[in-house]
């Protein structure tokens, strides 16, 4: 059975699905109360949102850094909805006191004293798969984390990079039943920065949920289209709510 980590009154693993939504980047007051509350209402129960953002191109959106921590917590505190948001530096802990659940992002999958350093704390870490990363190594990240006395680690499998290049990264569902053959954490898909591409995003994440996965991470933006990252693989809210509605159709026949 998959332990049950449970970030503030939600739980995920042992039976227990949760579906993670929100946009890549906070971007304004406006856009994350807006977008926080159509996902809610469509059956999200943890915002995500972007503050510090690591971008390939140094020139890209960065985000709003801390005053994005702010509106996040603005849209937990409306919403009462727990965020998870990225962490880039030891040095921004102080920072995420009242961040729910702490995500380490696929390029710092292997950023060591970072992973020891969010272990010591007795936060929920979401921790994504690094784009070249095997799953041993995935797991031997969260053992980083775990050895330092936090055991509430929430695998995330957001794609790999390969040959092809149509999608932004290679979505291995493999790794959901292969990560429960060798470890007892939740393990939970995110289809968005899989593929790249909306029109991908339903089906992966009905792909994954019929795999077994113990949640969903889904991008969503009020207007995709001029989104300040990520708009290509970013749901509207209309088509986050079909997603919704299919997935929970998938499990009522998995049970």
């Amino acid at each position: 059975m998959t332990k049950v980590v449970q970030i503030g009154d939600v739980k995920i693993g042992g039976g227990n699905f949760a579906i993670i939504a929100g946009p890549c980047s906070v971007e304004s007051e406006e856009q994350i109360l807006e977008v926080a509350e159509s996902v809610r209402k469509s059956g999200a129960c943890i915002l995500r949102g972007g503050a510090f953002k690591a971008r390939t191109s140094p020139y890209n959106f960065q985000g709003m850094k801390t005053e994005g921590l702010e509106l996040l917590l603005e849209a937990k505190k409306a919403t009462g909805m727990p965020i998870v948001t990225e962490i880039m530096s030891v040095n921004h802990l102080p920072l995420y006191e009242d961040v729910d659940m702490i995500q380490i992002g696929a390029r710092s999958m292997q950023n060591f004293e970072l992973l020891k350093a969010v272990g010591r704390t007795d936060k929920p870490v979401l921790l994504k798969r690094g784009l070249a990363s095997t799953l041993e190594e995935l797991l031997l990240s969260a053992e980083y984390i775990m050895s330092e006395g936090n055991e509430n680690v929430i695998l995330c499998e957001r794609g790999i990079r390969t040959f092809e290049r149509y999608t932004r990264n290679t979505l291995d569902l493999s790794a959901v039943p292969a990560l429960k053959e060798q470890t007892d954490l939740p393990v939970i898909i995110d289809p968005s920065h899989a593929t790249g591409k909306s029109s991908l995003v339903e089906s992966m994440a009905m792909a994954a949920t019929a795999a077994g996965a113990d949640g969903l991470m889904i991008e969503v933006h009020n207007d995709p289209e001029n989104a300040l990252s990520d708009g290509a693989q970013s749901l509207t809210p209309a088509q986050f709510d079909e997603v919704v509605r299919k997935v929970k159709k998938i499990r009522e026949a998995l049970d």
